[in-house]
């Protein structure tokens, strides 16, 4: 598969600082135990650290082929390459959605144009992951997560599938511990399991697959609010840092590290991300003043 980097050579100077950035974030990454319940070590390679994601799934990289535990055999590369943003994003293989590299746990990065980590979903795969639900293959799998229990005990329904639940879960009471400075950006939420599809496509939003959960849409930025006029899109963000790292920290990526973001938009992608926190982690930082609006 031709890199990223010669499908967009207009990022190759922008990314290169991130791309190194996150390989020594994996690099360096301890052992950690995974939804499976197993400990794996995250390895280098983007499609080996597929494995180490979704070990009650996938068992192997078998040449072009992603080896499931079911024997299916899914293509990594459809050997379309190079793509231009729009293929890569309305039809990627499974390589183009680990094509970019997420800055996890990163400061207050302005994304390159084009640059969305993670937005890339290959149908195929969350399908056969979590269901369709337009087959009605995902409800039977979800159940409700309280959010912020002491604070707001919103009832919000996520897939079980990968543990994302009991990952959710674990972000919430973080997040309920957070200074009630907080709050603004938190609740009510905007909603997690909704079948629909993207706005435009054709294509199931993650919150389709019940791996996905939106924040107060109050304290939100979104690019199409923003791309009112040619030219490049001015990247807005009022989304706190340690609330972003707290959800990153058990296998959620955010919306707010895309050229075209999404600030409310969380979703759960471990594939992206360094070794999961233990489900009992509590935040390893102390929180800070929420930025002024």
């Amino acid at each position: 598969m031709v890199q990223f980097m010669t499908r967009f050579p207009s990022l190759r100077t922008a990314l290169t600082l991130i791309a190194a950035s996150a390989q020594a974030v994996f690099a360096h990454a301890e052992p950690a135990e995974t939804a499976g319940g197993k400990t794996i070590a995250t390895p280098a390679a983007p499609v080996d650290r597929l494995i180490a994601a979704y070990p009650d799934a996938l068992e192997r990289i078998e040449g072009n082929w992603l080896i499931w535990l079911d024997g299916t055999r899914t293509a990594l590369d459809d050997g379309s390459d190079p793509k231009p943003f729009a293929a890569w994003l309305a039809a990627p293989d499974i390589e183009d959605t680990l094509a970019l590299p997420y800055p996890a746990g990163a400061g207050p990065i302005e994304p390159a144009p084009e640059s969305d980590p993670g937005r890339a979903r290959n149908s195929a795969f969350f399908d056969k992951m979590y269901g369709d639900c337009r087959q009605g293959e995902v409800r039977g799998k979800l159940r409700q997560v309280v959010w912020l229990p002491t604070k707001a005990g919103q009832r919000l329904s996520v897939t079980t599938v990968n543990g994302v639940a009991d990952r959710l879960d674990a972000v919430s009471k973080e997040l309920d511990a957070l200074p009630a400075s907080f709050d603004t950006y938190l609740f009510p939420s905007a909603g997690t399991y909704n079948c629909r599809t993207i706005a435009g496509t054709d294509r199931v939003s993650a919150h389709g697959y019940g791996i996905a959960i939106d924040l107060a849409v109050s304290q939100s930025d979104y690019w199409k609010w923003a791309a009112k006029t040619p030219g490049p899109i001015a990247y807005r963000n009022r989304i706190p840092l340690e609330i972003v790292h707290i959800f990153e920290r058990h296998g959620f990526i955010w919306g707010g590290r895309w050229y075209h973001y999404d600030t409310m938009h969380f979703e759960y992608r471990p594939e992206l991300l360094p070794p999961l926190a233990p489900l009992d982690a509590t935040a390893d930082a102390t929180p800070s003043t929420p930025p002024e609006k």
